[in-house]
């Protein structure tokens, strides 16, 4: 019997610390100049995603299913454009673009959502859609 329970337990343990990995999550990526790129993914959990991207093409996107989802999208000069879809509980989303032609789009489906973004000198552009219940949006736009 507690041979049994013991063989269980070290079964359980060794099962969730694979597991572990795949719920932790978390991407984490710099880069600097030329053909920036990124993309996304993720399901489940708290994940992360945060990007910062410093000039030419940037581009970034993300993507997050269930769980406390937090992704950060930050560019500084050059083509930028953004992007963060979040479907889940407690996810928020930011973006910040400095310089050349913007483009954000973060779009938020669940509940206690956040978004927020600035957007500084030259063209341009946002589109934050939430849906759910206690959503906040806070964006700050400068567009000569």
């Amino acid at each position: 019997m507690i041979r049994k329970f013991i063989i269980t337990a070290v079964a359980a343990t060794v099962i969730a610390a694979s597991a572990a990995p795949a719920m932790a999550g978390g991407i984490h990526i710099d880069q600097s100049g030329f053909g920036n790129q990124v993309g996304g993914g993720q399901s489940g959990w708290n994940h992360s995603f945060a990007t910062k991207q410093t000039g030419w093409w940037n581009k970034a996107v993300s993507q997050q299913f269930g769980g406390n989802n937090v992704s950060a999208i930050g560019q500084q000069g050059n083509n930028n454009y953004g992007d963060v879809y979040q479907n889940g509980w407690n996810n928020q989303g930011g973006v910040g673009q400095f310089g050349d032609n913007h483009t954000a789009v973060i779009t938020q489906d669940g509940n206690g959502n956040i978004a927020a973004g600035v957007q500084v000198g030259n063209n341009c552009n946002a589109n934050v859609t939430q849906n759910g219940s206690g959503n906040v949006t806070a964006f700050v736009q400068a567009c000569p």
